[in-house]
């Protein structure tokens, strides 16, 4: 803090008695005349004469002096000189009484005046050579020598403590031998009262017993100034009057009980009474004759030349002091003899023209022009070569020096260094800065003098370009450690740009970071933004950041950051705040932006959510330096960066200047209006600096009112300007103008140079620290990595034009991203419950156990599950690190797992209700098959009684058998029709004909085949007649019109043929027609009963017609050319097969479940079997054991492979890569499994039908799991679930058996309890097994069962996976319900699907990382057959324009692409430099293949770049990683 006042704190003794303010005694005598008399006179020590309650301040002081470390002591001398203190001097040790000489403490004071010829002066203290007036006392005097230097300097401050001052006392035990330094300076005014400045020095106690002190003081002095009483001969004071009488140096002796006016006794040697004078008349005619003294000639005094007196120790010479200085002092021996407009030029080169320009070609990126990807490849290279350059230019010796100072000095050391590295270059420039800015402000008048008169001559444009230059050179001129470190930032960004690895010998590029990390923790400041660049070094700053994380942590930070004018005490303030060490001198103000580290201390975090207060210093918004066409802009950016950045802007408005306010409000309000827009929340308090009546209650509310109306007038404004909805600023932003708007006193109380510090500017600082910690108590921060990557995304986005499209929140889209795993992971707890719960109702409505589906009873059967996922999505969202960002999306989430849940409850209810409706369907041949069935094992019976003779005849046993069962079926099923199989083709043929189409048109379409991949065609023009004059648009129309995309630059065209005429949209709408009847033929014949009620050729009648409805309606909206009848007969036919594969595929069920027939020839070798165990005169119970088992061979190999597809699912989910994360995550694998495979078609499936090609991934990924990569899990989880069932089937073997037993029952009852402990588990139909009524030995039956049982369980050991493909359940089949519900939206240029893992995300936008080039989708050039090669991400940053439809006749600039209507208003693609490499690499590899597949080329503007072909496809899959983690 700043507040002078600190000194007088009294510092009381630690006790009860000390605690209470003094006691004044009282008398209790008698009130008499006498007594009262006595009592006022008394001297005898009656009263309460206690010792002093306090230490003397000064004591304080020192004491604290003594007991900190250099840097400390450092810190607080800077502190005192600031508040017009005088510092010491020459120190006494308490122990050793050794005399120290703090010149290290003294050496970051720098001192400002102005002579009287209006020139002025600023420089460090150490190096000012002046004239020295010292003052000390001989013996003791009543008059204060501290006192009377006061009224000589400042007669308002108490520069020097003296014994009047509050809270001073009689004894003191530390200032005694302590001499004091302080400084006159002028203000350049008549009044000064000295012209130049001037140095006092002071000697406290009396300078008899200090004679070391005195004699440096003498020997060092311009002017000796004594205060002493009249002396008598042989008085030991005389010798030292005398010798200073003799002394050649003036001299004014101060008698103070003399009463004489001032007397010259001799030339230079004054003597003056005191005694009985008027302080202000001694102060006057004191001054009057120190001026007179110093006219004449004089000894100079320099702080620095303290070193050179062998009586004192000076603290710089400790050893680790030195060290530092002397590693410092090689770095400036190269700079000596430069000028210092030059140094940067020769040892700093990489920050430069090299950087300048690399700055500038890079935000050329966002805004190209022409043929963008080639401009864009061009830059990119010239980039590359900068980066080269800056590579080979980076090695100075100065910058080696100071990196192996860096490196190599222990920490102290280091510190040393770093201190002494400012301090000496701030001395390099001082001088060379002042002229320059003295130069800088003349021209700078002389412009606004011609610019008030209007002037419009050359000369005011000759004075523009002369201002311009002195502004270049006063920005090369200012050289300090900033430099330095930007040096180090930029020598690290072009070797890693570059991949360079580090020459032998070298330091290490790559530690550059750490090493700035270390300083960066241990509280120096790092630059954030480039001031002279305009630009934030990403890679650098990325990188120290990334090691600060390493060797801190993932700390919390609450980001505080500030904005306003130039020169409106930013720094100041937050340098009196939080003890920092931002710049805050004349000609030094920051530039750009720094941030620095303050940590919070232990007891304080106790209150806070975060470990660290980041500050951001920036500079002032409308500097003068950047005066210009470029300003607003420039601020707008600086405002947008640094408000994004912290969680709260202090907002510093300076002064009454009501157009200066509504600058900085309307750039300010502006910043706070996109953050609202891209959903940042930072928080604001405006800080209105140097008001001239804070105390004035009614003015505060007047300031305030006029504040309110302002940024609500700018809300309106900036609304306007950014599309946004806002009436006022609160709408904006969460803003209470009586809580976040602070007044401030002016910083210092009276005028400089001469001013201390206002304490009401400190009391305000304190009200301020208290309201930001308030706000700050209330914040979580944000992790370090977060800042990390605030800083990318919004300088990412302000490269861009348009701020507001271009950004993007990288922590939001890994938060969501990783909630978009966790979601996955919710919704399959879920869907495998409800699997399992499916398989077991499954399994009862196939054993006739369940006729009916009760909504209630699946919400019953799947609660617990339910109830447990939501208790994981609470977990998720009130403990995850990240809750305060996904408190966005819970509610969202949270019903959307509702949703998720209510819909597999209702979609296994119809799933369930349709298999009893099938079941219900074929009840009439399940009533049979009991029938049927008693009838087999009846004449089963009597065959095997007449046969038994032949028992062992086997063969015999066959024949017999074969030659009665044909008559068997036939007498069994006659009287029922056999259910016929159907012949799609013919029907196909009858259709058509039926259609009008000629039959040899059919007969020739169906022998080529076309039809077949008429949805993977690339052009269509051969099914197309174009009209006669056809050209798609007004011949007098420029063919450089574009159809989705392009410039409106003329291009001369030579050569145009019908397929640049046939355009890219109209190609997309047949391809539409295509996808749309495909669609809607499915869907009719799902709509058909064919599993229930079988085939009718009506159901492929209504996909023709429809087919034939939809055709005539498009060829109806197309005036440009008509659809040929060889493409009307493909699509009917193409339609046709879709429809008529799932129409046999149904029929086939209807047949299995409906023909009598079909199901008796299904049994005949279970009833040979049985047939044979009757021959060979088995027992019944034998016989039913042997039915029971064939009917378990069946039914356990079904419950096995359901219940392990749906195991196999869950492993693959949790722990395959490709589908245990989120869409983007699959998205990632099935790139790259087609990249491995190099299949032309396979792409064109993924680009034209996404979601079946990723369902043809999710198949051979599942496939290659099972068989090859994971076969031997895979087995082990079939083996494990044989065992499972083995073991059910077991138990409810015991069960029925034991039940029977108990109860006395027969062979119904067994196969009732057997069948019910199955019922959910497998399915078993107990047909054919009544008809065993002899059994009554139910263990043997038992017995006979557990070893038919015990060959079932070991065939199903030796199951093949394969056969899993044949059943109901499949894990490719339930891994595609669970990875494909999700978006499927294609970006409208360049078909790049949506990655949301929701299926409906609204209200987010649809997104891609990465988009790709719009030709591989067949875009291209209108009335060309240029294919186009540009990325929707190059195209939006760039100046180019698209039609929005295939019919518009005006185009939109990319930039505006939402405007484009609603298939563009929903995508978010934000501008992006960087593109992915492996659709570069895509497009090299298929090239050839590409342009055969549209029937057009890459070249003119399509031509592929050069620096494409270079990609490998190694290093395209290795980018997929860039799209997954960006």
């Amino acid at each position: 803090m700043l507040d002078h006042r600190a000194r007088y704190i009294p510092v009381k003794e630690d006790s009860t008695e000390g605690s209470h303010s003094k006691h004044v005694p009282t008398f209790d005598d008698v009130d008499t005349e006498e007594r009262n008399f006595d009592a006022l006179f008394n001297t005898s020590p009656d009263t309460d004469q206690r010792k002093p309650t306090h230490v003397h301040p000064m004591d304080v002081q020192m004491a604290v002096f003594h007991c900190s470390d250099s840097f400390l002591r450092q810190n607080m001398i800077t502190k005192l000189s600031q508040c017009q203190y005088a510092l010491p001097l020459l120190v006494p040790d308490p122990l050793t009484m050794d005399i120290e000489c703090p010149l290290w403490t003294l050496r970051q004071i720098r001192k400002s005046w102005k002579l009287t010829d209006n020139s002025n002066v600023s420089m460090p203290i150490c190096k000012a050579e002046t004239p020295m007036v010292s003052f000390f006392r001989l013996g003791s005097v009543s008059l204060s020598k501290s006192q009377l230097m006061n009224t000589l300097i400042n007669d308002r401050h108490s520069t020097f403590f003296h014994r009047n001052c509050p809270g001073s006392t009689k004894s003191r035990y530390l200032m005694d031998g302590v001499a004091e330094i302080a400084w006159y300076c002028p203000a350049g005014k008549t009044n000064d009262a000295f012209t130049d400045c001037i140095t006092f020095c002071n000697l406290h106690g009396d300078a008899l017993s200090s004679e070391k002190q005195r004699d440096i003081l003498i020997e060092k002095a311009s002017v000796n100034v004594v205060l002493l009483p009249t002396l008598e001969k042989g008085h030991k004071s005389m010798t030292i009057i005398s010798a200073l009488l003799n002394n050649p140096k003036p001299l004014i002796c101060l008698i103070v009980d003399n009463e004489s006016v001032a007397v010259e006794m001799k030339p230079g040697k004054y003597k003056m009474g005191l005694k009985d004078r008027n302080q202000s008349d001694v102060c006057e005619e004191l001054k009057g004759i120190i001026r007179k003294l110093l006219s004449r000639p004089y000894l100079a005094f320099q702080l620095e030349t303290m070193t050179s007196d062998s009586g004192i120790r000076v603290d710089e010479d400790d050893r680790v002091c030195q060290t530092g200085k002397s590693a410092a002092s090689q770095i400036l021996n190269l700079l000596q003899e430069m000028d210092v407009s030059k140094i940067k030029d020769k040892f700093l080169p990489c920050q430069g023209q090299l950087w300048h320009e690399w700055c500038r070609k890079n935000k050329e990126l966002y805004c190209l022009k022409g043929q963008i990807e080639k401009e864009k490849c061009k830059k990119q290279q010239e980039l590359k070569q900068i980066r080269q350059k800056q590579c080979g230019t980076s090695s100075s010796e100065l910058m080696q020096l100071f990196i192996e100072n860096l490196r190599s000095l222990p920490s102290n050391e280091k510190m040393y260094f770093l201190k002494w590295i400012g301090i000496l270059l701030d001395d390099l420039s001082t001088d060379d800065l002042s002229v320059i800015l003295h130069k800088y402000d003349e021209k700078w008048s002389e412009v606004l003098a011609l610019k008030k008169k209007h002037d419009k001559s050359d000369q005011l444009k000759i004075k523009q370009i002369e201002l311009e230059e002195m502004s270049t050179k006063l920005q090369s001129a200012t050289f300090g450690l900033e430099h330095i470190f930007r040096e180090m930032g930029q020598i690290y960004e072009a070797h890693a740009s570059l991949l360079i690895e580090p020459k032998t010998g070298k330091i290490n590029w790559s530690k550059y970071p750490e090493l700035a990390a270390e300083l960066m923790i241990s509280g120096h400041p790092m630059e954030l933004m480039d001031g002279d660049a305009g630009h934030v070094p990403l890679r650098w700053i990325t990188s120290l950041l990334d090691e600060v994380i390493k060797k801190l942590g993932d700390q919390r930070v609450f980001v505080l950051s500030v904005l306003g004018i130039q020169s409106s005490g930013k720094s100041t303030m937050l340098n009196a705040m939080f003890g920092l060490q931002f710049a805050v001198s004349a000609g030094r103000c920051t530039k750009g932006a720094f941030m620095q580290l303050v940590k919070v201390s232990k007891e304080m975090q106790k209150e806070f959510n975060f470990d660290y207060v980041l500050v951001v210093d920036t500079e002032g918004l409308r500097a003068l330096e950047l005066a210009g066409s470029t300003t607003l802009h420039h601020d707008n950016e600086l405002a947008t960066f640094v408000i994004g950045l912290g969680n709260l802007t202090l907002i510093n408005i300076f002064g009454e200047n009501p157009a200066e306010m509504q600058d900085i409000l309307q750039i300010v309000v502006q910043a706070f209006m996109r953050m609202k827009k891209v959903k940042l929340s930072p928080s604001c308090v405006f800080v209105h600096q140097n008001v001239t009546d804070i105390a004035a209650a009614e003015k505060n509310m007047d300031g305030k009112r006029r504040l309110q109306e302002n940024l609500d007038k700018m809300a309106k404004l900036a609304a306007k300007e950014e599309v946004c909805d806002a009436e006022c600023f609160s709408d904006v932003i969460a803003f209470d103008v009586q809580k976040d708007v602070k007044y401030f006193s002016q910083l210092w109380e009276g005028s400089p140079p001469m001013a201390p510090p206002n304490p009401g500017y400190s009391e305000s600082i304190q009200e301020l620290k208290h309201i930001i910690l308030s706000k700050a108590s209330k914040s979580k921060g944000m992790a370090l990595s977060e800042f990390k990557s605030s800083i990318r995304d919004l300088w990412n986005a302000l490269l861009n034009e348009h701020f507001v499209f271009s950004f993007k929140n990288t922590h939001e889209i890994a938060v969501y991203r990783k909630l978009e795993a966790q979601y996955g992971k919710w919704t399959w707890a879920l869907r495998s419950a409800m699997l399992t719960i499916e398989n077991q109702l499954h399994n009862r409505i196939a054993n006739g156990k369940l006729d009916k589906i009760e909504h209630s009873y699946l919400v019953k059967e799947m609660r617990n599950s339910h109830e447990e996922v939501e208790k994981a999505m609470r977990t998720y969202f009130d403990d995850d690190e990240d809750k305060e960002m996904l408190v966005q999306w819970r509610g969202r989430f949270e019903s959307k797992i509702k949703e998720f849940h209510d819909e597999q409850v209702k979609g296994v209810k119809r799933k369930l209700e349709e298999v009893i409706q099938q079941k219900n369907a074929c009840k009439k041949l399940d009533d049979k098959k009991t029938e049927f069935e008693n009838k087999l094992l009846q004449k089963s019976k009597e065959l095997a009684h007449k046969l038994k003779d032949k028992a062992k005849d086997e063969k015999e046993l066959e024949k017999q058998f074969n030659s009665v069962w044909n008559v068997w079926v036939t007498e069994l099923t006659e009287g029922t029709p056999a259910i016929k199989d159907i012949n799609i083709q013919e029907d196909e043929f009858c259709i058509l004909e039926d259609l009008g189409i000629e039959w040899s048109l059919i007969n020739d379409r169906k022998s080529c085949g076309r039809y077949k991949n008429i949805s993977k065609i690339g052009d269509y023009l051969d099914y197309v007649t174009l009209t006669k004059h056809q050209d798609l648009r007004n011949k007098s129309q420029p063919f450089t019109k574009l159809l989705g995309f392009g410039s409106q630059t003329q291009l001369k065209i030579e050569h145009h043929d019908s397929r640049s005429a046939f355009p890219y949209e109209e190609q997309q709408l047949i391809r539409s027609l295509i996808d749309s009847v495909e669609k809607q033929s499915i869907n009719i014949i799902k709509s058909k009963p064919v599993a229930t009620r079988g085939y009718s050729i009506g159901y492929l009648h209504e996909v023709a017609n429809n087919v034939r409805e939809k055709v005539k309606d498009f060829q109806s909206k197309s005036k440009t050319y008509t659809l040929k009848n060889e493409f009307k007969v493909d699509l009917l036919l193409y339609a046709c097969s879709i429809a008529g594969n799932q129409l046999v595929e149904s029929h086939n069920k209807f047949k299995m479940n409906n023909d009598a027939l079909t199901y008796l020839e299904s049994k005949k070798m279970q009833y040979y079997s049985i047939f044979g165990s009757l021959c060979k005169g088995n027992s019944s119970a034998v016989v039913l054991g042997e039915l029971i088992c064939s009917k378990l061979k069946v039914s356990t190999v079904q419950a096995v492979y359901h219940k392990t597809a749906i195991e196999l699912a869950g492993e693959m989910k949790c722990s395959f890569p490709p589908f245990s994360g989120n869409k983007l995550n699959l998205e990632k694998h099935v790139l790259q499994s087609l990249a491995e495979q190099e299949d032309f078609d396979s792409y064109m499936n993924y680009i034209r039908h996404p979601r079946k090609q990723v369902e043809s991934f999710i198949k051979e990924a599942v496939k290659k799991y099972i068989f090859t990569e994971h076969n031997d899990k895979a087995l082990g989880i079939l083996k494990k679930n044989a065992k499972v069932i083995g073991q059910l089937v077991s138990q409810a073997l015991y069960t029925a058996t034991e039940e029977v037993k108990t109860q006395g029952g027969d062979t119904d009852m067994w196969l009732e309890e057997f069948s019910s402990s199955l019922e959910a588990e497998l399915t078993f139909d107990t047909n054919s097994c009544q008809n065993f009524d002899d059994i009554n030995n139910f263990d043997f039956l038992k017995e006979e069962i557990e070893k038919g049982l015990s060959s079932i369980i070991e065939e199903m050991s030796r199951l093949s996976l394969r056969n899993m493909e044949e059943f109901r359940v499949r894990p490719d089949k339930i891994l595609i319900d669970q990875l494909c519900k999700c978006c499927w939206v294609q970006c409208p240029f360049c078909k790049a699907i949506c990655t949301n893992t929701l299926e409906d995300h609204s209200p987010d936008d649809h997104s891609v990382p990465f988009h790709r080039p719009s030709g591989i989708d067949g875009w291209h050039r209108r009335n060309t057959v240029e294919l186009c090669i540009n990325f929707c991400t190059t195209s939006v940053a760039s100046d180019r324009r698209f039609h929005p439809s295939h019919d518009s006749e005006e185009s939109i600039p990319y930039k505006l692409y939402r405007t484009g209507g609603p298939k563009y208003a929903n995508w978010r693609i934000t501008p992006d430099e960087s593109k992915l490499t492996y659709w570069k690499w895509f497009i090299c590899r298929f090239q050839k293949e590409l342009e055969d597949y549209h029937g057009k080329h890459f070249q003119g503007r399509g031509e592929i770049p050069g620096e494409w072909k270079l990609h490998t496809k190694e290093e395209a899959i290795k980018s997929l990683d860039n799209m997954y983690n960006l």
